[in-house]
């Protein structure tokens, strides 16, 4: 078999944790896929995943092997990118979807990055927190957030989007700061209403015990901004994606507690209508958004402009 080959099949299933979305993106049968892993795991006499009828994980030594596959495997695409798109035009018109929130924040300065980078290119973008059809839409991408179905569509792994707990200084100075998850039942949690489960927030401990905390609060919302507003304000403890919150805690209106409990991250993907054929500009695009989203990108955000805060008098009717 292809040494190359089987690299970019493994790293493939570990970023998108399945055998068949592997598979489907790689053009491959299942089978071929795991016949590919295999041949890996003989040839280093070592296992490096741990398999069930549900789910993938990386063993110790498939997640040191990963990091190092994922290097070779990104500079073999780079030095191909380079040998056969070094004088591509990439014009005419790219429609991108994108959600509410991440999209106005992360993705469109992004897009506008990458529109400097190819002038003769037309962006149209459409936010919507829905999962659009892309072809009814006439859609070249879109970016989305979680878990990828499976579906006909092409998609590929961005990276990471880390969810954190915060608060304003003020509400924790007037209630207190939980400093473990049984103490949450205790605070007015606002809730993010889009997620499954959102009645309860599923996190890990220092000690690494998954654990669940039913939320009491008054207020939930489908809408990021609206929690980030309501917290700047004083009404309590919420969660959201890091990069969601970093402009508040920059400024000192909102602070992260409980940073040792770990929320679960949300993966970013970016899905075309077909699997095989690929235009030049979405895969260009692909390619800009892969480096975008290295390693904690969310660390290394601009700043950006919000709304001004509405002060206690102001909230006062």
């Amino acid at each position: 078999m292809d040494r190359l080959t089987e690299l970019q099949v493994f790293t493939r299933v570990v970023e998108l944790g399945n055998f068949s979305k592997a598979a489907r993106e790689l053009n491959l049968t299942q089978p071929t896929v795991t016949k590919y892993i295999n041949s890996i795991e003989r040839q280093l006499n070592a296992r490096l995943l741990n398999r069930n009828s549900r789910s993938i994980s990386l063993t110790e030594i498939g997640a040191r092997y990963y990091e190092k596959c994922k290097d070779v495997v990104r500079n073999y695409e780079e030095a191909q990118r380079v040998a056969s798109d070094n004088n591509t035009h990439i014009d005419g018109l790219l429609r991108v979807g994108t959600s509410l929130t991440f999209g106005r924040q992360i993705i469109s300065p992004l897009l506008i990055r990458f529109m400097h980078a190819h002038p003769h290119l037309r962006i149209d973008v459409t936010h919507d927190d829905r999962y659009v059809d892309l072809i009814a839409l006439g859609l070249d991408a879109a970016i989305r957030l979680g878990s990828l179905a499976d579906s006909s569509l092409g998609g590929r792994y961005l990276g990471l989007n880390p969810w954190i707990m915060v608060a304003s200084p003020v509400y924790l100075e007037q209630h207190g700061e939980p400093r473990v998850h049984t103490e949450l039942t205790n605070h007015e949690c606002l809730i993010y209403s889009s997620v499954q489960e959102s009645d309860y927030w599923r996190m890990r401990t220092p000690s690494g015990e998954r654990v669940s905390v039913y939320l009491n609060g008054r207020l939930r919302s489908n809408n990021l901004t609206s929690l980030i507003t309501a917290a700047r304000n004083h009404m309590g403890i919420t969660a959201v994606p890091y990069y969601a919150a970093s402009e508040s805690i920059r400024a000192g209106a909102l602070r992260q507690i409980m940073a040792d409990h770990v929320l679960p991250d949300q993966e970013i993907h970016v899905v075309y209508p077909s699997p095989k054929l690929i235009p030049a500009k979405v895969a260009e695009l692909i390619h800009f958004l892969k480096e975008a989203f290295q390693e904690e990108w969310w660390l290394t955000l601009p700043s950006i402009e919000h709304e001004p805060l509405m002060d206690a008098q102001e909230a006062t009717p």
